[in-house]
């Protein structure tokens, strides 16, 4: 029989190079960028800054670990196709993002466009949206357009009419996704739930509220997720 010795130096520096060989190294998460290039649906008008669809989408990645730098909105309320690809032209964008969002039409459809001219301008600008994403097709979103007809605003109007265009031009759009291979979401069809729920609305009557945009965020950051996997 024998005894073995141990000194307390030498457990302690077994355990320090225990320690240095099994723990789990530091990994430092890589930040992604996300584009969205659209009218008064993607600035959010009518609610708060932070509660618009970009905003929202970018807070629910970033609570499931994913590092997001704040994204870059090139939108304003009122646009149209050729106005918002003005807008690209004149702000110099350089950089390249790993995910784009496109939303826009509206407005031409209230000014009376035929769908066959959005056709042509709407696909310029998807082009230049997956061009934006590094010619990464499926990192590229796009979003139908809304049906104002069921919001207080067009009360006298003419609201089967004007769903009836949002029909027509959500065709449209939906098509050229398909073509071009990128990931569509239909919103549409969440609001139109509008009619039935005004807190879907915003103060405006016209535009979606918060909890509308949170509907569009949460659709958006599953189609992200799925992509980053």
């Amino acid at each position: 029989m024998y005894t073995r010795m141990f000194s307390l130096g030498g457990i302690a520096s077994s355990l320090i190079v225990l320690f240095i060989f099994t723990s789990k190294p530091v990994v430092r998460m890589s930040s992604h960028s996300l584009l969205c290039l659209g009218d008064s649906y993607t600035v959010g008008e009518s609610v708060e800054a932070n509660e618009n669809f970009p905003m929202q989408s970018v807070r629910l990645l970033s609570k499931e670990g994913y590092n997001f730098n704040a994204p870059e909105i090139i939108a304003m309320t009122g646009w149209t196709t050729d106005e918002l690809e003005d807008a690209i032209d004149k702000s110099d964008l350089k950089n390249s993002f790993d995910f784009v969002t496109l939303l826009v039409g509206v407005n031409d459809q209230y000014r009376g466009r035929k769908v066959e001219e959005y056709k042509p301008r709407f696909e310029s600008l998807l082009t230049r949206a997956i061009q934006f994403a590094n010619s990464r097709s499926t990192r590229v979103i796009v979003l139908s357009i809304p049906d104002w007809g069921v919001t207080p605003f067009a009360k006298d109007r003419d609201p089967g009419k004007i769903t009836q265009q949002i029909n027509s031009y959500n065709e449209v759009n939906k098509q050229l996704a398909l073509e071009h291979n990128v990931t569509y979401i239909d919103i549409t069809t969440s609001t139109r739930e509008a009619i039935a729920d005004r807190s879907l609305v915003a103060p405006d009557g016209l535009h979606p509220s918060a909890k509308e945009y949170a509907k569009w965020a949460a659709k958006i950051y599953l189609a992200i997720k799925e992509q980053l996997h």
